[in-house]
């Protein structure tokens, strides 16, 4: 949508709370919103070739309106040899054709626009494919193209002492420098033709491009301004932080994971390369962007976000993505997997409270995490109870929420018995480093640590039905599915209306219909507490009390301060009679109540 939309943004509006008219400033569609993510390959199929595919998420278009949701966050679908899922564009303009034709994409989009719900296209401009017209011409030498990449000189690849090079070996071992890429392994992969190495902090196949180069810059202006001019309604920009690094390519802290993230995230022309692309392109348009920005403090995304800033809606940080990993880094398979509420309540709090001037985003989710109620829940006696209550901290929290496909029916991890049963590479890779150099002596040996914190989890197609393949396809899955879906599907939650479904639905409404859990400020209570999450939010006169019991234990909840009222009001709840009255009360395992006061 343009800036000229009906729909465009309204300085200040007032909000008809119980407490009587309050100004509401800088209202904004997007913090208005609840975003739904869609995994396509994992969604729904249409045509029996076990891919999801744009027909399969244009027929449930219906289904995601009746959930109430208001934007799609679609990962993408561009024409890729498919290294990292689609992670690695070949052709920014073009549909991959496991996916359809642009023709089926611009069906989905007036389906979506149909049903009052928008767009958000994924942008990955940090790196392309080694199979895009551009590397290829880069490779070459091609005219105009030779600094689209990364190149440096070197020895060739079968020549290198790796180790000794990464350990900072003589200058001009190679490879270039000692970075690590995400996936293991170092970030630079020789290549015959140009006699050269190529930088990718990624995999080998995805090299980063050059944005010092202004032609680079002219095209991601280019394909953001195709794209909106579409009637896309946004983008989440992936791996942002990363189109940055630092002045001479010098060698990273061997301490870090990966080795050198310190020299290519949040580089020091990254505020230019931002506030160029929106001030060219994003602000002639009435766009969303939620940039992903891993290593990113509070104070850190202030300069990133809003009109002060490099002119960004919201960024996904990941601090408390990172609670339950080792400190040695995510694939250091010893001191995983345990964290703490009051560590939980601390990190997502200062978000919500110290976030002065910028927006923030909430999440618990999505393709590249585990599933929530496997990691921040029970997915076993109390799946349920606990699913409930993260949707309810999800859309009760201040911030954009956004639900991950499967959440809103308690979609679990599955058991990957084998190396051979995952797909990801950013797994597989350091798994199989793992074995290859004798630190463990099987995959036996991290079944459970993988098990726990793979991306594949988030990836297994989405359970429709306890029909064969769980309705996802009539052919054959292009992943396993989870073997639950007999039990944990849509149609058996469509049919309860005690569901999961119903409390994301429910809880999505309420949301709707009150600004103070959009626009209201937000105090913690009980910081302390290892089982109570309980916070208040507050608009004007508006105040509403939110408390989970985040345990499987039923502890009685004593607020630490006057509330300055008392529950007058249940908005929703995730027990069928919850306490009228908190204080004092025993709130059961993972029970979840909203109160107006």
């Amino acid at each position: 949508m343009t800036a000229d939309s009906p729909d465009a943004d309204v300085p200040e509006q007032t909000s008809p709370g119980s407490g009587g008219d309050v100004a509401v400033p800088d209202r904004q569609w997007w913090k208005e919103a609840v975003v739904y993510q869609i995994y396509p390959r994992s969604f729904r199929d249409t045509d029996g070739d076990g891919i999801g595919d744009l027909a399969g998420i244009t027929e449930q278009v219906p289904y995601l309106a009746d959930l109430g949701v208001d934007v799609v966050w679609l990962c993408p679908v561009y024409d890729s040899p498919n290294a990292d899922n689609g992670y690695d564009i070949r052709d920014y303009r073009a549909v991959h054709e496991e996916f359809g034709t642009m023709a089926d994409w611009e069906a989905l989009l007036a389906e979506l626009h149909d049903h009052d719900v928008r767009l958000l296209m994924d942008l990955v401009v940090n790196h392309t494919s080694d199979e895009h017209e551009w590397f290829q011409r880069s490779r070459r030498e091609e005219d105009g193209y030779e600094d689209y990449y990364y190149w440096r000189d070197g020895v060739p690849a079968e020549s290198v002492d790796y180790e000794v090079a990464w350990e900072g070996g003589p200058v001009g071992e190679a490879p270039p420098n000692n970075w690590e890429s995400f996936m293991g392994g170092s970030a630079w992969s020789y290549d015959d033709l140009r006699e050269q190495w190529y930088l990718h902090v990624f995999d080998e196949k995805q090299p980063d491009l050059n944005w010092r180069t202004p032609a680079v810059r002219q095209e991601v202006d280019d394909l953001v301004e195709w794209w909106l001019a579409k009637g896309i309604d946004g983008f989440r920009m992936d791996a942002i932080n990363y189109i940055s690094k630092a002045e001479g390519l010098p060698d990273g802290d061997p301490e870090n994971f990966p080795i050198g993230v310190e020299q290519f995230g949040h580089g020091p022309r990254i505020h230019e390369y931002l506030r160029g692309l929106y001030d060219r392109v994003l602000s002639r348009y009435d766009a969303m962007t939620v940039a992903e920005m891993a290593d990113t403090s509070v104070d850190l995304a202030e300069e990133y976000l809003g009109e002060d800033g490099d002119g960004l809606s919201m960024i996904f940080h990941f601090e408390h993505m990172e609670l339950d990993l080792s400190p040695e880094g995510r694939w250091d398979h010893e001191g995983w997997g345990e964290w703490d509420l009051t560590d939980l309540k601390e990190t997502t709090a200062r978000w919500q409270t110290d976030l002065e001037s910028g927006w923030n985003s909430v999440y618990l989710g999505n393709h590249d995490q585990p599933r929530i109620v496997s990691r921040f829940g029970d997915d076993g006696e109390y799946r349920r109870a606990s699913a409930t209550l993260l949707a309810t901290f999800l859309l009760t929290s201040r911030g954009t929420p956004y639900v991950y496909q499967g959440e809103e029916i308690g979609m679990t991890n599955a058991d990957f018995a084998s190396i051979d049963d995952l797909d990801d590479p950013m797994t597989i890779a350091p798994v199989r480093e793992k074995i290859e150099s004798g630190e463990v002596d099987s995959y036996e040996d991290l079944r459970a640590f993988v098990n726990y914190v793979s991306r594949d989890h988030a990836r297994t197609p989405m359970q429709w039905s306890a029909d064969e393949h769980a309705g996802f396809t009539d052919g054959e899955p292009w992943f396993a599915l989870n073997d639950n879906y007999d039990e944990i599907n849509v149609e058996a939650a469509l049919a309860d209306e005690t569901s999961i479904w119903y409390h994301y639905r429910d809880l999505i409404a309420l949301r709707h219909a009150e600004d103070v859990l959009v626009y209201g400020d937000f105090e913690l209570l009980l910081p302390d507490h290892e089982q109570f999450y309980a916070y208040l939010r507050t608009l004007g006169e508006d105040r509403v009390l939110v408390v989970l019991n985040w345990s499987g234990e039923s502890p009685t909840f004593d607020p630490d301060a006057d509330l300055g009222g008392d529950a007058s009001e249940i908005l929703h709840s995730n027990y069928a009679d919850s306490p009228i009255s908190p204080d004092g009360a025993d709130f059961r395992p993972y029970e979840a109540v909203v109160y107006r006061l």
